[in-house]
C-alpha cells in the first residue's frame, strides 16, 4: 500500500527561501513540519532555495528537501512556481527583495529586523500595503512571539490579569562575541547588520514588550557601546563567520556591542532594555519580567517551557510565584505536539510561524506581525541610536502614522 503525500494543485504553495543557514535551516525545518503536526488550509512546497554557493545551497537543499536551488534571487522571485518569499538573508538586502517579491505578487516572509534603516522599512510597509489590496501577504519574523509561554503571557496581560502595568524589564543575554578573538563576520558590519546587539536580539525584546503589553514604547533614553573595535578577518572573508588564523589582518566594529536604555510605554509603565553580546555564561536569555497592580509575570527562554505567575488578589499567607509549565494541550499551540509535560525546543516556534502564515493566507487575512509592527520596531531602533548618539538624550519614537 503506498500513500499519496502530493498536496492538490489547489492547496498547495511554492515556497522560495533566500538565504540557506542559521535561519534558513530553522524555516526549512518549519515549512516541513508545519502541515505534519498542524492541519493547515495551505499545503507548503519547498519549491527552491537561493543562494549565491550553489554548492553550500545545494548541501541544504538536499539535507531539507527542497526541489531545486538558484543562484540569482531575482531568477527566484520570477519563478511561476513559487507563490511566497521567504527572505533569510542581512538585512542589507531584504527591502529590495521584499519589494521585488510583492510587487511580483508574492507573498512574503521576511526575517527581523524588518530592515536597516527606517527608511527602507517605510517602502516595504509602503509596498505590502499596496499588495495587500490584491490579496498578498507579508509577516516579519519575531518568532519568539510563538513561543507558547509568551503567547500565554499575552493572554493573560490582554485578560487583565496584571491589572495597571507599571514596570517592564527586557534583557536579551548571549556572549557568542565575548572573546576578542571571535573572527569578523557580517553580523558585525555596520553596512549590513544595519546595527549591533540592539537590531539582531534587541529587536526582539522590543517587540515582544510591545506585543505582550499590547503598547507602544514612546520613548527611551540610551547607551550603545562596542568593547573590541577590531577583530581579525578570515581567511576567506565573503561576509560569513569563519575562523581566523593567528596572523589574521584586523578588521574594525562598526556595530555596537550592547545596547542599554531606558523607555516609558502608552499606558504609563517605565522600562529597562539590555541587549548584550558579551555576557558571558549567557547564551540565549530572553528575560521578562512585567509587574502589575494585580499581580507579575516573568519568563526566560533559557527555560522556555516555564511561565512564572504572581497573583498579588491571593491571600499574603500564600502569595508567591507560581510556575506555570506550559505544556497542556490548553496552552497556545500545544495541543498539536506531545503529551503534557513533554516539553518543546527553539525550532517549534518557527514551525508555529509558518503555521500562522500559511493559515491567514488561507483565510484570506493579513497575519501578525505585519511589516507595520516591524517597522514599529525599527522606529525604537532608531531612537535608541539617536538618544545614544546624543548623550543618552530622552528621545520620542514617532507613533505610527
Amino acid at each position: 500500500m503506498t500513500v499519496d503525500d502530493t498536496p492538490t494543485p489547489a492547496t498547495s504553495l511554492g515556497i522560495g527561501m533566500v538565504g540557506y543557514a542559521f535561519m534558513g535551516a530553522a524555516h526549512s525545518q518549519a515549512w516541513r513540519n508545519a502541515p505534519s503536526f498542524f492541519d493547515v488550509p495551505v499545503v507548503p512546497r519547498l519549491v527552491a532555495l537561493g543562494g549565491r554557493n550553489s554548492e553550500a545551497a545545494g548541501d541544504v537543499a538536499r539535507r531539507f528537501g527542497w526541489e531545486s536551488v538558484e543562484t540569482d534571487w531575482r531568477r527566484l522571485v520570477a519563478r511561476d512556481d513559487v507563490g511566497l518569499v521567504d527572505v533569510c538573508t542581512p538585512g542589507d538586502t531584504h527591502a529590495e527583495i521584499a519589494i521585488a517579491a510583492l510587487e511580483a505578487g508574492k507573498h512574503v516572509l521576511c526575517e527581523k529586523p524588518l530592515a536597516n534603516s527606517v527608511a527602507e522599512a517605510e517602502a516595504m510597509v509602503e509596498a505590502a500595503e499596496k499588495a495587500a489590496e490584491s490579496g498578498v501577504r507579508s509577516l516579519v519574523g519575531f518568532t519568539y512571539r510563538r513561543v507558547p509561554a509568551i503567547a500565554l503571557a499575552r493572554q493573560l496581560v490582554a485578560e487583565g490579569r496584571l491589572g495597571q502595568l507599571h514596570h517592564v524589564r527586557a534583557q536579551y543575554l548571549q556572549d557568542w562575541i565575548a572573546d576578542p578573538a571571535a573572527p569578523l563576520s557580517w553580523r558585525l558590519q555596520k553596512e549590513r547588520a544595519g546595527s549591533g546587539a540592539l537590531g539582531d536580539i534587541g529587536a526582539h525584546i522590543v517587540d515582544l514588550t510591545q506585543f505582550i503589553t499590547g503598547e507602544r514604547i514612546t520613548g527611551v533614553s540610551a547607551i550603545l557601546e562596542t568593547f573590541v573595535k577590531e577583530r581579525p578577518i578570515p581567511d576567506s572573508f565573503t561576509g560569513l563567520a569563519g575562523s581566523a588564523t593567528a596572523e589574521a589582518e584586523l578588521g574594525a566594529v562598526t556595530v555596537d556591542d550592547t545596547a542599554l536604555f531606558l523607555a516609558r510605554f502608552t499606558g504609563g509603565a517605565v522600562a529597562s532594555f539590555e541587549a548584550t553580546r558579551f555576557a558571558t555564561g549567557r547564551k540565549n536569555a530572553i528575560r521578562i519580567e512585567i509587574n502589575g497592580s494585580k499581580g507579575s509575570l516573568a519568563f526566560d527562554f533559557e527555560d522556555m517551557n516555564v511561565l512564572n505567575l504572581f497573583d498579588n488578589t491571593e491571600d499574603d499567607r500564600l502569595a508567591g510565584f507560581r510556575r506555570v509549565l506550559v505544556t497542556e494541550p490548553s496552552h497556545p499551540y500545544v495541543s498539536a505536539w506531545w503529551p503534557a509535560g513533554h516539553g518543546l525546543g527553539y525550532e517549534h516556534a518557527f514551525t508555529h510561524q509558518a503555521v500562522d502564515l500559511l493559515t491567514a493566507i488561507g483565510e484570506g487575512r493579513d497575519p501578525e506581525p505585519s511589516f507595520a509592527d516591524g517597522l514599529a520596531v525599527q522606529r525604537v531602533l532608531a531612537a535608541v541610536e539617536d538618544s545614544a548618539a546624543a548623550g543618552s538624550a530622552w528621545t520620542e519614537v514617532p507613533a505610527p502614522a
